[in-house]
């Protein structure tokens, strides 16, 4: 199948920023929402939530987690989503050697949880004062709390809540293991539906990269993914743009219609996630910059893709200190378009942005 560009286009817009809902149906259709920790203005889960959950403001995910049917875990990247997908990795194993601080203190730890109840880390790091470890990013993190990361990796602890924007953990039991290779089949399937689901249309190394990223999702089924990458390209549906091929769910065609609207977008929300697939729809390249030297910025720290209509069109920084919000806004060509509307459709978007915050 042949689709044209901007057929494509208007496609990825519309099927991702659907009409605003209640948030437990928002995140149910997402499948998984991307967190970060950057506040610029707002965390990227909060951003994202923002254009598709009805009355959505800075901080409702935090606030209403514990009476949602949600968790906190890895999947292709860290981030939210709802307890059934999170079911179908779990009891994960094919872990290999326990990092430091070692076994003996992940299982320290985990009897503490367990006796316990819900912990914040500072009590276990007090119970245990047990040092430091170096962490991912070559700083240095207590060592209770590198512990609390692996259980919860492990699926041997949950994310009960947060105390302050900090992990509050309680312990969970996933039950048995699945042995059969027709539900492990199944469940990869599942998973790999949801990443069709939030990401499509997708380019096909976007695609073959994500299912490849099952890897840290589902560390125990490794090995089958060459197989599940198959069968997900036998079964999508797919056409090619300028050479490139996308896929989609099968059940889905490539239409969508265009809003008269302006969107400040998350560095992460699903419309702009895919780096390779923004250059081939909007001509340009993004890049998120926020661990980039301020000196060799040329966005800006968090800066947020602006989209109207159907086109990414330039970004802004915003800014909310003491209450008060500022955006400065850029644009690729220049300036700003003349299209009828643009300028209240941006008013729009900037007011829409202070209620959120």
């Amino acid at each position: 199948m042949t689709i044209g560009l901007g057929e494509l286009r208007r496609y990825a817009v519309a099927r991702s920023l659907f009409p605003a809902t209640t948030l437990t149906a928002a995140l149910d259709r997402l499948g998984f929402v991307q967190a970060d920790p950057i506040r610029a203005p707002a965390r990227a889960q909060d951003l994202i939530l923002r254009h598709r959950a009805d009355g959505y403001r800075a901080g409702d995910l935090e606030r209403l987690y514990r009476g949602l049917d949600i968790e906190e875990d890895f999947f292709v990247n860290y981030g939210f989503l709802p307890r059934p997908l999170q079911a179908l990795m779990h009891p994960r194993g094919g872990f290999g050697a326990w990092p430091s601080p070692g076994a003996r203190m992940g299982a320290k730890v985990l009897d503490f949880v367990r006796a316990r109840g819900p912990v914040h880390p500072r009590d276990v790091d007090a119970h245990f004062a047990h040092g430091a470890v170096q962490n991912y990013w070559g700083g240095s993190s207590s060592a209770t709390t590198h512990a609390l990361d692996h259980l919860h990796y492990r699926g041997l602890v949950r994310v009960h809540g947060r105390d302050g924007g900090i992990r509050v953990y309680a312990a969970r039991d996933h039950g048995p293991r699945v042995t059969t290779p027709a539900d492990r089949r199944a469940r990869l399937d599942a998973l790999v539906d949801v990443i069709v689901g939030l990401y499509a249309p997708l380019p096909a190394a976007t695609l073959s990269w994500l299912v490849r990223r099952l890897r840290y999702a589902a560390p125990q089924w490794q090995g089958e993914l060459t197989a599940t990458l198959a069968r997900a390209r036998r079964r999508l549906a797919h056409g090619a743009v300028d050479g490139v091929t996308y896929y989609w769910p099968a059940a889905e065609s490539p239409a969508g219609d265009v809003l008269e609207t302006v969107r400040l977008l998350a560095p992460f929300d699903p419309v702009v996630w895919d780096r390779r697939r923004f250059e081939q729809l909007w001509g340009w390249a993004y890049r998120f910059e926020a661990y980039t030297p301020a000196a060799k910025r040329k966005l800006g720290y968090y800066a947020l893709p602006l989209l109207w209509r159907d086109r990414v069109i330039g970004w802004a920084n915003v800014t909310h200190t003491g209450g008060v919000m500022t955006a400065d806004v850029a644009y690729v060509s220049g300036r700003a378009p003349r299209d009828r509307g643009y300028r209240a459709a941006l008013e729009a978007e900037l007011e829409a942005m202070r209620e959120f915050l």
